[in-house]
């Protein structure tokens, strides 16, 4: 599997089971969703090395949090608090080693709609390697 869907996937699969029907992707969600929610949008993926087997790389994954109540700004950081939790605690999906690199955090007023949104901005960046033979037989 392609390193940027195998982290999207692990990431959609964990945040869907911490947040039942608060998270999308693909799309933005329509416009009667209740807030918050979470949108898992833009991954990039730089190979930094990669022959028939084996590759090495960088993958930047953002993760947006919209919420509707601007005197909610703790609840959006939570949230964001949280999601930076399970971006840290990945170290191993099927085939890859993932090493978190930087994560960036912004909280931002978003006056897109007709009323203002508190808006978290997460950009996680990871360093991933192939698992390795003696990993992938558990030992």
């Amino acid at each position: 599997m392609d390193p940027q869907q195998e982290l999207f996937s692990y990431l959609l699969v964990t945040l869907k089971k911490e947040y039942p029907d608060m998270v999308f992707d693909g799309v933005m969600p329509p416009e009667e969703t209740p807030y918050p929610f979470i949108y898992l949008a833009d991954s990039q993926l730089i190979d930094d090395f990669s022959n028939k087997s084996v590759i090495f790389g960088n993958v930047y994954q953002t993760i947006h949090v919209w919420h509707n109540n601007s005197r909610q700004r703790g609840t959006v950081s939570n949230i964001g608090s949280n999601i930076k939790d399970i971006a840290r605690n990945l170290v191993y999906t099927d085939n890859f080693k993932w090493d978190i690199r930087n994560i960036n955090q912004r909280i931002i007023s978003d006056d897109s709609t007709s009323i203002t949104l508190m808006h978290c901005v997460i950009e996680i960046e990871y360093k991933f390697s192939p698992k390795s033979k003696k990993i992938n037989q558990g030992g």
